[in-house]
C-alpha cells in the first residue's frame, strides 16, 4: 500500500525517530467551515498540536496520492478548491484511481493514518448511527472503521445531530472503549451534556495512554473514542441546539437531502441560524481536542509496560 502514501517529510523523520505525531481530518477544511475560516482554522489546529510538543499531520487525497502531512498550499488549496470529494471508505478506490481531490472524513483519517504509523488521531466530533436509522439504515462507517483499525480518536464526543443513544449501544457493540476526559457525562460536540452517562472516564492523558497500551498489547485490534467535552465558556448548551437540530433536520427532509450530503448541510444549517454560534464552538472544540491529542501522543510514545 506504500505506493499510494505520500508522507510529508518532517511526518516520516517524526515516525522514524519515535516522536509524537497528531493525525488531523481535512473534511472541516473543505466541508465543514467556509473559506477563509476554514483554512485560518486548519492551520491553527497544526500550531496548538505544535505547542503541546507533537507534530502535525493533516491528511487528504490530493491528485489520487494519500498524503499524511500536508503543506500550508496544500491546505489552501483545500480550502478554496471546488468540486473536492468527501471521501469516506467507499469512495477512496474510485477518487483514488481516477486521480481526483478529497477530503477525508473520520473513517477515512484513520485508516490512512493507520497505514503510515500514527497512533492519535484528532477530530471535531465522530459520526455515529443517524436519528431514524432504525429505517433509513444511515449508520456511519466512522463506527465499523472503529471497530477494526487501531487508532485513538480524541473528539468532543459524537456529532449532536445523531442519535447519541443508539451510538453508544452501537461502540459498545464493536467493542470500542469509550473514555471521557474529567466528567462522567457523555458530552455531544457543542454541548457538554448529552443525557447520557459515559462508560468511562479518565482525568488525564497518561492515564489514556496506558489504556491504549494495554488494549492494543493484548491483541485486541481497534480504536478508543475519547470524548473531550467542550470548554464551558464556548459550549451551546444542549436544549439550545435540540431546537436548531430539531429545524435542520425538518428542513433536510423537505429538502430530500439524503445520504453522505446530510451532515454537512445540517451543519451548515445549523450554523446559519444560530448566527455563527455553532461556528465558533466548532471551531474551540477542534482546538481543544487538539491539544488533548498532542498531549496523548506525547504521553504514549513515554508510555510502557
Amino acid at each position: 500500500m506504500n505506493s499510494y502514501l505520500e508522507i510529508h517529510p518532517e511526518v516520516q523523520q517524526a515516525l522514524a525517530e519515535g516522536k509524537p505525531v497528531v493525525a488531523l481530518e481535512s473534511t472541516i477544511i473543505a466541508h465543514g467551515m467556509p473559506y477563509p475560516q476554514n483554512v485560518q482554522t486548519a492551520l491553527e489546529v497544526e500550531a496548538v498540536v505544535r505547542e503541546a510538543g507533537a507534530i502535525p499531520a493533516t491528511i487528504a487525497i490530493l491528485n489520487g496520492k494519500c498524503c499524511v502531512g500536508l503543506a500550508k498550499q496544500q491546505i489552501e488549496h483545500l480550502g478554496q478548491a471546488k468540486n473536492v470529494w468527501k471521501v469516506s471508505l467507499v469512495d477512496m478506490p474510485y477518487v483514488i484511481s481516477q486521480r481526483l481531490d478529497g477530503a477525508t472524513t473520520v473513517a477515512t483519517t484513520m485508516r490512512l493514518a493507520a497505514m503510515a504509523g500514527v497512533r492519535v488521531f484528532v477530530t471535531g466530533g465522530t459520526g455515529g448511527v443517524h436519528r431514524g436509522a432504525e429505517t433509513t439504515m444511515d449508520i456511519s462507517a466512522d463506527l465499523t472503521e472503529m471497530g477494526k483499525t487501531s487508532v485513538a480518536v480524541v473528539s468532543a464526543g459524537v456529532k449532536s445531530i445523531l442519535d447519541i443513544g443508539l451510538t453508544l449501544e452501537y461502540l459498545e457493540t464493536q467493542g470500542i472503549p469509550v473514555v471521557t476526559f474529567g466528567q462522567d457525562a457523555f458530552p455531544s460536540f457543542y454541548s457538554r451534556q448529552s443525557g447520557f452517562a459515559s462508560p468511562l472516564r479518565l482525568d488525564s492523558a497518561q492515564e489514556i495512554a496506558r489504556l491504549l497500551r494495554a488494549k492494543w498489547e493484548l491483541g485486541l485490534d481497534g480504536a478508543v473514542l475519547i470524548a473531550n467535552p467542550i470548554p464551558e465558556k464556548f459550549e451551546v448548551p444542549a436544549p439550545e441546539m435540540e431546537w436548531y437540530i430539531t429545524q435542520a433536520l425538518h428542513a433536510a427532509a423537505q429538502q430530500h437531502i439524503k445520504g453522505k450530503a446530510v451532515t454537512p448541510f445540517l451543519l451548515k444549517y445549523i450554523a446559519e441560524h444560530s448566527h455563527g454560534e455553532s461556528l465558533d464552538a466548532n471551531i474551540a472544540l477542534i482546538k481543544h481536542n487538539a491539544r488533548l491529542g498532542a498531549e496523548l501522543a506525547v504521553a504514549y510514545t513515554q508510555t510502557g509496560y
